[in-house]
């Protein structure tokens, strides 16, 4: 399906409540019919054939929450979205760009390969590892800056997705951190899902055994609790290139 062959699948850990990461500690919160013969019959001529709608081109550009650690392909954030949406009649493709453990530094070293040409909307979903890693916020919002206008650069819609400091960061980095997306979102003026773990951080029959990461059914959850702006920003750019 479309993009599929985008997809990065690499094993590493993520925080439980809100950010991801490898080999982290277990306090850590955690995509005609040819002109008829002249004076042919009426019934020899093959009509046109109808134009089809073009499907819809997203990539999920994220860390292990996009890229699904420990999940089977059709049990990832991308595939479970990509079916609901199928589900609501909307023909889209979303492939899966997420790289377990990356941070905004990295999403935009590779965000000019990880989404091909003929992308039309990019899931944003960075800056996780930045706060559980204690970077400063300052640098995780000047990376999602440049990434958002490298994809708008290429008319590539952005929707972005969210995160939440760790608690044990302390207050003034969370009041930091917490600012950037709400601040992305209205700088670049692109739609903003705040907070990707909502309904599953703090429910542990919806996360693996480890602890920290969602399961298939808490995946599931995500995409209920995504599914309306998801629905929006898929129409919109259905209704943009039909």
């Amino acid at each position: 399906m479309g993009f599929k062959a985008v997809g990065l699948q690499l094993g590493a850990v993520m925080l439980s409540f809100m950010a991801i990461s490898g080999a982290t500690p277990a306090t850590v919160w955690a995509q005609q019919a040819a002109p008829a013969q002249q004076e042919a019959p009426m019934e020899d001529v093959v009509p046109d054939a109808p134009v089809s709608e073009k499907q819809v081109q997203i990539i999920g550009l994220g860390d292990s929450l996009m890229a699904g650690y420990q999940l089977q392909g059709d049990e990832s954030l991308t595939s479970q979205l990509e079916k609901a949406l199928h589900d609501k009649g909307l023909n889209v493709s979303i492939g899966n760009a997420g790289v377990s453990g990356d941070t905004s530094e990295g999403g935009l070293a590779r965000v000019d390969w990880s989404v091909p040409d003929g992308t039309d909307g990019v899931i944003l979903e960075l800056g996780a590892n930045d706060a559980l890693r204690g970077i400063a916020p300052e640098a995780t919002e000047k990376n999602l800056s440049m990434i958002i206008e490298k994809l708008q650069a290429r008319k590539m819609q952005v929707l972005l997705v969210g995160m939440i400091a760790p608690p044990n960061m302390g207050g003034d980095y969370a009041k930091r951190f917490n600012g950037i997306y709400k601040r992305l979102a209205d700088r670049y003026k692109v739609p903003l899902y705040p907070f990707i773990l909502d309904g599953v951080a703090t429910n542990p029959s919806l996360k693996l055994s480890d602890g920290m990461h969602p399961n298939a059914q808490g995946v599931g959850v995500m995409v209920q609790h995504m599914l309306p702006i998801m629905q929006s920003f898929t129409k919109a750019l259905e209704d943009k290139i039909n």
